[in-house]
């Protein structure tokens, strides 16, 4: 007799982040914790090595020194989406604020430019983050594919992900539709 085990997804329950806000006030999460909520789930982030920091400094500083002028540049900081999903891309572009977002986290209206800087999460920003963006109106997202050496342009948001992408090479530039004229080569995006 063989034994067929079915397995079945639970019921879950998702947290808004208000909820998630409140978790972490209440010392449940830690301001160390490397997560970030996600459709209304609490994600672990994949661990930072030194490449990949080094790739993320490199872009805010090429950030601030060539769009401080027109842009705020956060860094590994959240952007709340909507009700059930407040993720930390690797550098937000912003439109500038006088008060730095201290009243309020930005949302997708406040968004000009995201970019994810991956290697061993390449699969999730591809298939989760990314999508999450285009569903929440994000206009453009910068994928920087450390594993590929290359930069994938995101474009044209819609319900079913993006409707362009471009995917660049040393080589080639690139320049975000909020800055037209100001053109970055991708090998210094890649470092």
């Amino acid at each position: 007799m063989t034994l067929q085990v079915t397995t079945r997804r639970l019921p879950t329950r998702r947290f808004t982040v208000d909820e998630y806000s409140l978790m972490a006030e209440a010392g449940i999460l830690k301001e160390d914790d490397r997560v970030e909520l996600i459709e209304g789930e609490i994600v672990q982030m994949s661990p930072i090595g030194r490449f990949h920091v080094g790739i993320v400094i490199r872009l805010n500083h090429l950030f601030v020194t060539r769009l401080g002028d027109v842009a705020q540049v956060s860094v590994q900081n959240p952007v709340h989406l909507h009700e059930y999903s407040e993720p930390e891309p690797d550098v937000a572009l912003l439109v500038p604020r006088a008060d730095f977002y201290t009243s309020a986290l930005p949302t997708p209206a406040d968004v000009l430019l995201l970019v994810e800087v991956a290697d061993s999460s390449i699969e999730f920003d591809r298939e989760v983050k990314i999508p999450l963006y285009a569903r929440a109106g994000i206009r453009e997202v910068w994928l920087v594919d450390l594993n590929a050496g290359a930069v994938s342009v995101f474009r044209e948001p819609s319900a079913d992900g993006y409707r362009s992408i471009q995917t660049l090479r040393r080589g080639a530039w690139a320049s975000a539709l909020a800055f037209p004229g100001r053109e970055f080569a991708v090998a210094d995006l890649l470092g």
